[in-house]
């Protein structure tokens, strides 16, 4: 996986794509956000080669989206555990589950259901405005460039 400097790239969507874009990382996210921890364990459970898997960590961990911790000396054995910022991530996977189960699911339904802890509903996510909660639509919204835009490029 060819690696890019994000800070290079134009805009949000291109970093997060860049960063997130391959077959395997959401994967790798969606089972660390389901209790997996030891690399042994993400390749039985992903069915993902070493070297995919390797080459994925390297990339997670240089971003600051996991970090290894040993568990182990001899030999030597680690466990990856998911950093702040790989924890926020949870929002765009549960978009991503949201979209799939209301697009892609099969005619029995869905694959998986979140359910709250407190209330043991199933939760079905949605995207919301932190500040008023309410949700984001894009018909609502406009786009205007923000104090971060790359200035070699136009605003539409």
């Amino acid at each position: 996986m060819k690696r890019t400097d994000l800070s290079k790239l134009p805009c949000s969507i291109a970093r997060t794509s860049n960063l997130l874009g391959d077959w395997w990382t959401p994967l790798v996210l969606r089972e660390a956000f389901f209790g997996t921890k030891r690399f042994d364990e993400f390749i039985k459970r992903l069915g993902i080669g070493r070297n995919v898997l390797t080459q994925r960590f390297s990339r997670l961990i240089d971003e600051d989206i996991f970090v290894r911790i040993q568990y182990q000396d001899k030999p030597p054995r680690y466990e990856y555990h998911l950093t702040e910022k790989g924890r926020a991530l949870f929002d765009v996977l549960a978009a991503m589950i949201r979209w799939g189960d209301d697009w892609l699911a099969e005619a029995a339904g869905a694959p998986i259901e979140l359910i709250d802890t407190a209330s043991g509903k199933i939760i079905k996510p949605m995207v919301v405005d932190a500040k008023t909660l309410k949700p984001i639509v894009q018909r609502n919204i406009e786009v205007r460039k923000g104090p971060g835009f790359p200035s070699n490029l136009k605003p539409r």
